[in-house]
């Protein structure tokens, strides 16, 4: 079974962090060069070539990357591409696979390393070899069979057969990353310890809302996460009114660093997210994730505000996609299933007709006060699961700080003292 670990790679001189950003650098730009040529063959009427058809870029490369990284920046293009034509048949594609931005504005530092071209060793001092081409190799004065050496920070969740791993620098926490996929036999899914089951609700003002068969919530709050990305977008509007304003123009470059800015820190946020859930439903135990199945519900909303919410802040596929992606690492099945009305269902009698919700509270005339978000997840999970304990902990709630996701003061259930914690789950039905 496929398993990854994470963790931060730190150079050990200037020079060594020269030559890693050089080398991650012509990673971005062959990468973008082969992905031009593809473009240009896939939108070009007049040309009958193939997007796989195009020149050797390994050789234009191999001085600087070494002929088995060249090889397999090219190789991860080429995924790109069959995922691309995949999706293409389903009618799921959005867009052609896109560029590791550019030279003149920055581009996105990353790499791919052949499973046999680096060796890790772990220890009190952990350190990480990769090979480097014959010419930045003379460049930077290192031995014909010596390899670039930086220094490792984190510890390994799985052991195995190592995979193709995947170097890159992380602009928003100024550090280089690694991802290292490996192959294990054990899988914790075979355990019999690992048997409790989690519902998540998924939403913008709470990301994240999330009830275990062990009797746990969590509560990811995204208000202030979607407050920043907001103030970024009325940021972008105001600069492509000026320029179109004065220069007739409707981008620059400040718009397009707004833009990619704004992607970066939502995409850093969604990915910390998920690995923070995961980690704390492995403690747990769990083995399985219901997710609510929201394909028809995100209609456009006449609201502008939610309609930011639910369409360009809340990507739902992709972050399902990346919720899937980070349970894979820990042993963890995500089912998507159907969860209609569980935001307007009573656990206490069932009703959907008698609650009412205002912002995060949901109340029924039967007396039941809860949090909205919470109690749909706990509602989700008692239509997949039969034996599910009304929570009685205080959920953990918890707030980005543009770093981590942190448990906040007010981890406590809204209203408690009107809830009825003497009615069972069997009660409720």
């Amino acid at each position: 079974m496929r398993r990854v670990n994470s963790f931060t790679v730190v150079p050990r001189s200037d020079a060594d962090e020269e030559l890693l950003r050089r080398l991650l650098d012509a990673s971005a730009s062959l990468w973008n060069q082969l992905t031009y040529e593809r473009r240009q063959n896939f939108t070009d009427p007049d040309t009958d070539k193939s997007v796989w058809e195009t020149q050797d870029y390994r050789k234009q490369y191999v001085g600087v990357l070494g002929s088995a990284t060249a090889q397999q920046v090219i190789r991860k293009n080429t995924e790109a591409w069959r995922s691309f034509f995949a999706l293409k048949e389903t009618g799921e594609a959005n867009g052609l696979p896109g560029y590791w931005g550019n030279e003149e504005e920055g581009r996105e530092l990353r790499t791919y390393v052949r499973n046999d071209q680096y060796t890790i060793r772990w220890g009190d001092r952990s350190t990480i070899e990769i090979t480097v081409g014959s010419d930045l190799k003379d460049e930077y004065g290192m031995g014909f069979r010596e390899r670039l050496t930086l220094d490792v920070r984190g510890k390994p969740k799985w052991s195995g057969d190592q995979g193709r791993l995947e170097l890159y620098y992380d602009e928003l926490s100024d550090q280089f990353r690694a991802i290292q996929p490996v192959t294990t036999d054990d899988s914790r899914q075979d355990s019999p310890v690992a048997d409790e089951t989690a519902a998540l609700d998924i939403g913008a003002n709470n990301i994240v809302a999330c009830t275990t068969t062990t009797g746990q919530q969590y509560l990811y709050e995204g208000r202030d996460l979607f407050e920043r990305f907001r103030e970024t977008t009325r940021r972008i509007a105001e600069h492509q009114s000026k320029v179109k304003r004065e220069e007739g123009r409707y981008t620059s470059k400040r718009i397009r660093r707004l833009y990619r800015r704004r992607t970066r820190r939502r995409a850093h946020a969604m990915d910390a997210l998920a690995r923070d859930l995961f980690e704390r439903l492995y403690e747990e135990g769990v083995s399985t994730v219901y997710v609510g199945d929201l394909t028809d519900v995100l209609d456009t909303h006449w609201l502008v505000r939610v309609n930011q919410k639910t369409h360009n802040f809340w990507a739902f596929r992709a972050f399902i996609d990346r919720l899937a992606c980070t349970a894979e690492e820990f042993g963890i099945t995500v089912e998507v299933r159907p969860e209609a009305w569980t935001s307007q269902e009573c656990p206490q009698c069932g009703s959907t007709d008698r609650t009412t919700r205002h912002q995060d509270t949901l109340t029924c005339s039967c007396g039941f006060e809860g949090h909205a978000d919470l109690t749909a997840s706990e509602t989700f999970l008692r239509r997949h699961e039969t034996d599910v304990p009304r929570p009685m902990a205080r959920p953990v709630c918890l707030k980005w700080d543009d770093h981590n996701w942190s448990a906040s003061p007010r981890a406590h259930r809204p209203n408690e003292e009107h809830t009825h914690p003497q009615v069972t789950a069997g009660d409720s039905a």
